[in-house]
């Protein structure tokens, strides 16, 4: 296996039942036996190569999970129906009732509200905390902790946690650190900078189009086992299975990732050097203004930049809504949530994908509800872009 996620992925090879260059689409639902007593082996998981039922897993998932676990360096990797059915697998894989979890506030607002309404239930809570600060993060752990939940970078506010100084306390506290690195594929590697469980939304850059939806956990041959284990496995039982036909169409759009987020980083930096240049308040991980750009560049691989998600903080959301709809009537990109689309999208986060965030919380991470978040496209001419942008800017008078 070499060293660069990219030719990991490269490397894969793949052959079609009848020589195609893409592997073949399992189309079914259950398997079939020649015998008997090999049915009874691979119910106990020891029949390598056998298929049983395309919950526990299929062909076309296996080939999916393996071509992601080779980009993110782990020894497996399980796919589920939705980035929300990967990370939920998991939390319950590894907490039951009684147990914490020290968590990043900034996160994605579903997995947000997972753990805030919902994981009470079964008597899992959660302390969120400033990722940033390592005093905090420690400060927060009990006996009763399983885990250290965070994104690489954060959703929306794009603070990077330092993944090598939290798989040190990790350690010393023999925790779990898990990584959402959604934001970052390719260009952060988690797992060689300490994480144990590597997990993604595979709906965002990963896929590319926008036209499914879909998760991964990429984790150790154990881990991945115990999750997919008939008995007792989060992602047997909750049952979050992904269709073959849409684990085949995500592995192919995988192909030309390394090519695309080079495009959305390039694409992104120059936006956010020439909007910062005119007086506006940009984050970007890419900025030397943003406070973790150091830290960013001691854990990226360079060649693919800083990512395609920046932030604008126009004042208020009347002037991000005005922003955002005259953008979309100017062919900008669409008024929307998600990311990693070849067109631009742009959302206000504090109405949409953090909203399960309650307002006092917002405040309290620095989320302005004049924030505007970006994901930059695939724009074969930026500075087209942003000069559209910038008229657009004008006529409002945010410029």
């Amino acid at each position: 296996m070499s060293n660069k996620p990219a030719n990991n992925i490269q490397d894969l090879q793949y052959f079609g039942e009848f020589g195609g260059v893409n592997p073949s689409i399992s189309d079914s639902a259950t398997y079939t036996f020649l015998h008997a007593k090999t049915m009874l082996d691979t119910f106990e998981g020891q029949a390598e190569g056998c298929y049983l039922y395309s919950r526990h897993t299929s062909p076309s998932n296996l080939y999916l999970g393996e071509a992601l676990a080779a980009m993110e360096f782990t020894e497996t990797a399980n796919v589920a129906a939705s980035g929300m059915g990967a990370i939920t697998s998991v939390l319950l894989q590894v907490c039951g009732a009684g147990d914490h979890i020290v968590s990043s506030r900034t996160i994605y607002g579903g997995t947000y509200a997972f753990l805030k309404n919902f994981t009470p239930k079964l008597n899992i809570t959660t302390s969120f905390v400033d990722i940033t600060s390592l005093e905090k993060v420690e400060a927060a752990i009990t006996s009763t902790t399983k885990m250290i939940y965070c994104e690489a970078i954060s959703n929306p506010l794009l603070e990077v946690a330092n993944i090598t100084a939290l798989s040190k306390i990790a350690k010393k506290h023999n925790i779990l650190l898990v990584i959402d690195n959604t934001f970052t594929p390719l260009i952060i590697s988690p797992q060689k900078l300490g994480a144990d469980i590597t997990i993604h939304s595979l709906t965002k850059f990963i896929n590319g189009t926008n036209d499914t939806v879909g998760g991964v956990v990429c984790a150790s041959q154990e881990f991945i086992d115990s999750l997919r284990n008939v008995n007792n496995g989060a992602a047997m039982l909750l049952g979050p299975v992904m269709d073959s036909l849409r684990s085949a169409s995500i592995l192919k759009n995988l192909r030309t990732l390394h090519i695309r987020m080079k495009k959305h980083s390039e694409n992104a930096l120059y936006l956010a050097e020439h909007f910062e240049k005119e007086g506006l308040k940009v984050v970007y991980p890419g900025l030397k203004s943003h406070s973790d750009y150091e830290l960013f560049k001691t854990m990226y691989n360079e060649e693919y930049g800083f990512g395609g998600i920046m932030t604008i903080d126009v004042g208020t959301l009347e002037k991000a809504n005005e922003l955002m709809e005259l953008m979309q009537r100017n062919n900008l990109g669409y008024l929307a949530v998600s990311l990693g689309f070849y067109k631009t999208l742009f959302s206000a986060p504090g109405t949409s994908t953090s909203s399960e965030i309650p307002e006092e919380e917002q405040v309290k991470m620095g989320l302005s509800d004049g924030i505007i978040r970006f994901s930059i496209g695939l724009d074969n001419n930026i500075d087209r872009t942003y000069r559209a942008m910038h008229k657009c800017m004008t006529e409002i008078g945010i410029l």
